[in-house]
């Protein structure tokens, strides 16, 4: 028998597992693992440990570090299942900050005092290694990676709780950002003509894509007939210089976005453009070429249009105002013009419409003044207010 189970209380079972005998003495080893629950919940888990053995990922409870797990998470789970920029973000958040902190730890002696210490040393202008204190999102990001990392070990039965449930994250106050007026819109596009990126800026004040969808796009994602562009993948360029393509992150993110005429216009004479330029190099424009790219066809880099969009925008007296700002100018402009919340949420490829409500909260004010004075339009169309008022 390779595995069985015995009742220790009223709801408590102990699985155990026969390993075999050492070698060295000849001692039969086992396994001992302490299930809460019912005997439904402790068979479960001596199936998935069985499991775990035979494809050959078992490990002894209490014999692995948290540095040696979140290595293993990292490529097991993030690399495996997440978009290459945020699995590279989350490597660079255990390689950095949680590996050398807590590293060398047992993943079973792992408590949540090692983890409010963790934040609270990382939050501090006094820290040992010089380095100053990191900001309050980079520290959160970091509660975030734990709960998540360490929640999968709770699932694969490597600890008992999950230490991070009892900590609670640091706050931060959501990061505020800049919208442009229809004049300053203008202004920039004035300004960005005189750059190879009129196009690309153009697209995305009048479409609030996000950069990684912007430079993933092929002029096969674009019916200039239908006046349509679809979302299908994003790219994504890592710190070892590879440039990836990958699908959006939630399935919301696939999505298709209608285009202004004057979008469509703006776009068909980049593509015309583009198709006199490599016919005079003696090439021919196809629709997997990439709409934004350099003329060998290789992908813009994203911080380089970052940086191009910055350049520009302190010229027209927009300091300060990001490339993503585009995004929330989009947003915000459609809803103070009366668009309805779900339009606007399913052309910002949000996963639900509650994210859009919640991000652009400063704008749903106006919208209920003008709701409630609408009503008045509607059922007091003589503005005659009924009982009169006293006094």
């Amino acid at each position: 028998m390779r595995g069985h189970i015995t009742k220790r209380g009223k709801d408590s079972y102990t699985v155990v597992i026969n390993l075999g005998s050492d070698p060295a003495t000849g001692k039969r080893k086992q396994q001992w693992v302490s299930v809460k629950g019912t005997k439904k919940d402790a068979e479960k888990k001596l199936g998935e440990i069985l499991h775990q053995i035979d494809t050959g990922v078992f490990t002894k409870p209490g014999k692995t570090r948290v540095g040696d797990y979140l290595e293993q998470w990292l490529k097991d789970y993030c690399w495996a299942n997440l978009t290459p920029g945020t699995a590279e973000s989350y490597q660079w958040i255990v390689r950095v900050h949680l590996i050398p902190a807590i590293g060398q730890l047992l993943l079973t002696d792992l408590k949540p005092q090692h983890l409010q210490h963790l934040y609270s040393e990382k939050l501090s202008s006094t820290r040992k290694d010089g380095n100053g204190l990191l900001s309050t999102r980079t520290v959160q990001y970091m509660h975030v990676t734990l709960h998540k990392a360490l929640s999968d070990a709770l699932k694969l039965g490597m600890i008992s709780r999950n230490p991070a449930e009892a900590v609670e994250r640091p706050r931060t106050r959501r990061r505020g950002f800049q919208i442009m007026n229809e004049k300053e819109i203008m202004l920039f596009l004035e300004l960005a003509k005189s750059t190879p990126y009129y196009s690309l800026f153009y697209l995305v004040i009048f479409t609030g894509l996000r950069r990684s969808e912007l430079l993933a796009l092929n002029w096969s994602d674009v019916d200039l007939i239908l006046c349509q562009l679809s979302i299908s993948k994003t790219i994504h360029h890592l710190h070892d210089g590879q440039t990836i393509f990958a699908q959006p992150k939630t399935a919301k993110g696939r999505r298709l976005i209608a285009l202004s005429p004057s979008t469509v216009a703006v776009l068909r004479e980049e593509y015309n453009a583009q198709a006199e330029l490599k016919k005079a190099l003696g090439m021919e424009i196809s629709d997997d070429d990439l709409i934004f790219c350099h003329i060998d066809g290789s992908p813009l880099l994203p911080d380089t249009i970052s940086h191009v969009w910055i350049r520009l925008a302190k010229r027209c007296g927009l300091d300060g105002v990001r490339l993503h700002d585009c995004r929330h100018t989009h947003a915000s402009l459609l809803l103070k013009q009366n668009i309805h919340p779900k339009v606007v949420s399913e052309r910002l490829g949000h996963a639900s419409v509650q994210i859009t409500l919640d991000t652009y909260s400063h704008v749903t004010p106006g919208l209920q003044q003008a709701a409630a004075n609408r009503f008045d339009d509607i059922v007091l169309p003589d503005k005659k207010l009924l009982p009169e008022t006293v006094g």
